[in-house]
């Protein structure tokens, strides 16, 4: 070891250190902050919103599929599936499921009524409209 290189010069190291961390943790958190206010969409939180989260829930989509990057690999994303495809297209595809493809994964039906699907649409629509930093890079999911 190095005679300049004490005990005292370490100390003061690690103590910098985590000064500096800490003070950058801190701005980055007040940056975030401010940021998400900007970007995470609340104006458009509605009770149907909620309840489509809650049937999210609750169904445990997220047990196959990802939702802005969190969740399971199995299925396809679907942060922009209303961008993609349309509340239409959602709720004719969940009405027919499964759809009994060979060599496909099926997806449960979990019968939902009209005003649940409805309550799902809104919250896959209310998804596709935070401004995610154009995640997921692939259109498509």
């Amino acid at each position: 070891m190095s005679a300049s290189f004490t005990k005292s010069a370490a100390r003061n190291i690690f103590y910098g250190g985590a000064v500096f961390f800490f003070l950058l943790f801190v701005a980055m958190t007040f940056d975030t902050m401010q940021t998400l206010p900007k970007r995470d969409n609340r104006e458009n939180l509605t009770e149907s919103v909620a309840r489509g989260k809650h049937i999210w829930e609750t169904r445990n989509c997220i047990g196959c599929h990802t939702l802005m990057g969190e969740g399971a690999y199995f299925a396809p994303e679907l942060a922009n599936v209303y961008t993609r495809r349309g509340g239409d297209f959602i709720k004719t595809w969940m009405k027919i499921q499964p759809t009994g493809t060979p060599g496909r994964r099926q997806m449960p039906q979990f019968h939902l009524n009209d005003q649940q699907l409805d309550d799902l649409v809104n919250f896959l629509k209310f998804t596709s409209e935070v401004n995610t930093s154009k995640w997921p890079p692939n259109i498509e999911g």
